[in-house]
């Protein structure tokens, strides 16, 4: 799919705030309103955008500590691989989770409130799934988190 310029305009307003109007995106991009409406619709249909979402503060409802672990397996079936993305899929604390190269299996982003909430989510893991190894590194500051992509 080709993204011309007008495209890249209407993305970079939609990811800084997908709350305005077709009337302020119009106007901030320099086309009508229903111009606006056909292009975007376009990108959705053709899925270069997802969905629209509100980004909500993990601090303010409780949620302060971000975790990143690190899981290792030493089981690589299909088999193994569905139990796995069934089992993160269902833990809503589990914000992302990734496939990675080297000695590392995964990488798994999570939000908690504390080390306790930590736990919990450590232990219904390994009650879901074999891992022969899980280790966890939590976030003392955040320095940059975005979800604008570069366009």
């Amino acid at each position: 799919m080709k993204i011309d310029d007008l495209d890249k305009r209407l993305l970079t307003l939609l990811q800084a705030d997908c709350s305005l109007s077709l009337d302020e995106i119009g106007e901030k991009a320099g086309l009508s309103r229903n111009a606006c409406w056909r292009r975007i619709r376009a990108l959705e249909d053709q899925g270069v955008i997802k969905g629209r979402i509100a980004l909500l503060d993990a601090q303010k409802l409780g949620l302060t500590l971000t975790v990143f672990m690190l899981i290792r397996t030493q089981e690589h079936s299909q088999n193994w691989l569905e139990q796995f993305r069934i089992a993160v899929r269902a833990l809503p604390q589990i914000q992302g989770v990734y496939r990675m190269t080297g000695d590392l299996d995964y990488l798994i982003r999570a939000q908690v409130a504390d080390m306790a909430d930590y736990d919990r989510l450590y232990q219904s893991l390994i009650g879901r799934v074999a891992l022969s190894d899980v280790s966890a590194s939590f976030v003392m500051e955040e320095i940059k988190d975005t979800h604008i992509l570069p366009l």
